[in-house]
This record gives C-alpha cells, sequence and structure tokens, in this order.
C-alpha cells in the first residue's frame, strides 16, 4: 500500500450521508469534490502506510464526540461556501 490520507475518506463519508442535510444548490461531481477540498484543507491529514492502522486513526475523528463534531462543522462550512458559490455549469 502507498500512502494513504484516512482523512480523505472519513470527508467523503461525511459528504455522503448528510448530503441531505447540507442542502447544497448542486450534488454534481465538481461540487462535491470542491466541498471536500476545501474540507481537506481546514482539517489535518492523517497518513498512513498499512491497512491495519485505518482503525486507529479514524477512531479520534469517527468515535470521538468532539472529533466527529470538528470534521463535520468543517465539511458543513464547506457544503456552504461551494453552495453560495458553484463553480459548475448549474
Amino acid at each position: 500500500m502507498a500512502v494513504h490520507n484516512v482523512m480523505e475518506e472519513i470527508v467523503h463519508e461525511v459528504l455522503v450521508n448528510y448530503k441531505q442535510q447540507f442542502n447544497l444548490s448542486c450534488e454534481c461531481e465538481r461540487c462535491l469534490d470542491d466541498i471536500k477540498a476545501i474540507a481537506l484543507n481546514q482539517l489535518p491529514p492523517r497518513y498512513i502506510t498499512k491497512d491495519s492502522h485505518i482503525p486507529y486513526v479514524r477512531a479520534p475523528h469517527t468515535a470521538d464526540r468532539q472529533g466527529v463534531t470538528n470534521v463535520l462543522m468543517t465539511v458543513t462550512k464547506a457544503a456552504s461556501i461551494v453552495s453560495n458559490n458553484p463553480r459548475c455549469n448549474k
């Protein structure tokens, strides 16, 4: 396995799970990628080199209430930015 940023998976899951609550003005692939990019630039990367380390890296961001809240707030802000300023040809 190459170097992998687990935070990308976490942000993607939050976006998929809460997409309806975000009331996005557009759900095209470009807008969703923009949301992920903005959120990932605000969150610390969590790199691993072995798949067996994924649970240890995910735990503070998926099981801990503060970690979950931090990621959700960051993705929510990114969704708001993109919804108000979509770059797609909507």
